[in-house]
């Protein structure tokens, strides 16, 4: 508990900009020690895990604060960033809150040292993803590769297609991406096939392998992977998930 204590006060020193975070309805902040326990936490994360105080969330792990299928996916990714190994960087997932719709956001983890290079906790951010930007001179472009990525995403879309559609280099359908809609086009298609899976697995009467092959996986074991690794759950968790909160009471 005071080791807990003592890192919550130099991380609190640290992350002064705590407070602006609180301001970030769209983004969620926080700071994990080694046994992975919240010490930093923003407003936004609160609110969305049904808390009232910032203090009920201290402390505490994803294992007593999300469904297993849930925490399970974000242990696994804090174990790795702690174990020094690798870092989380614009991981496109979708997320589930209490008494609120799925959302997308891009998550981001990263290891926190001490003066010795000793890995001593964690940090990271996970932000929504906003409507795109039409007012961008480019939008308009982009915006046809979308409705080609929308219509053919279940196929491999190459960026030569992209390419000839929207009369711009690889290298700037890239950029204007990013800028337009915060994703690459890469992130986007897979955003698109992950709309589609959690859609079609609302249908009881499709077989998770006919909604992978929808999706364009020949692979269920792929489909599968892929899905997990973005929504926290495999699709037969998320399709037992979702007829759960349709059969409970309000």
């Amino acid at each position: 508990m005071q080791v807990r204590q003592q890192m919550a006060q130099d991380v609190s020193n640290v992350f002064f900009a705590e407070l602006l975070f609180d301001a970030m309805p769209d983004v969620v902040f926080f700071v994990k020690d080694r046994d992975r326990q919240y010490v930093v936490v923003n407003s936004t994360l609160v609110e969305r895990c049904g808390l009232n105080e910032k203090e009920d969330l201290l402390g505490r792990t994803v294992d007593q604060l999300f469904p297993l299928s849930l925490a399970g996916n974000f242990s696994e990714q804090d174990l790795l960033v702690l174990s020094g190994k690798d870092e989380i960087r614009d991981q496109l997932e979708l997320h589930l809150y209490p008494n609120r719709d799925p959302g997308w956001c891009l998550t981001s983890k990263i290891a926190l040292r001490d003066k010795d290079k000793n890995i001593i906790g964690l940090a990271g951010i996970s932000r929504d993803l906003g409507m795109p930007d039409q007012r961008h001179p480019v939008y308009h472009r982009i915006a046809a590769a979308v409705r080609h990525i929308h219509h053919h995403y279940a196929e491999n879309v190459s960026m030569l297609e992209l390419e000839k559609i929207t009369n711009l280099s690889v290298a700037q359908i890239e950029r204007y991406f990013q800028k337009i809609y915060a994703l690459t086009p890469r992130q986007f298609i897979l955003k698109l096939k992950l709309e589609a899976a959690t859609n079609l697995l609302g249908d009881p009467n499709r077989s998770v392998t006919d909604i992978a092959i929808a999706c364009g996986y020949q692979d269920h074991s792929a489909f599968s992977r892929m899905f997990k690794a973005s929504v926290g759950m495999t699709p037969t968790e998320y399709r037992e998930a979702q007829q759960k909160q349709m059969n409970s009471p309000d």
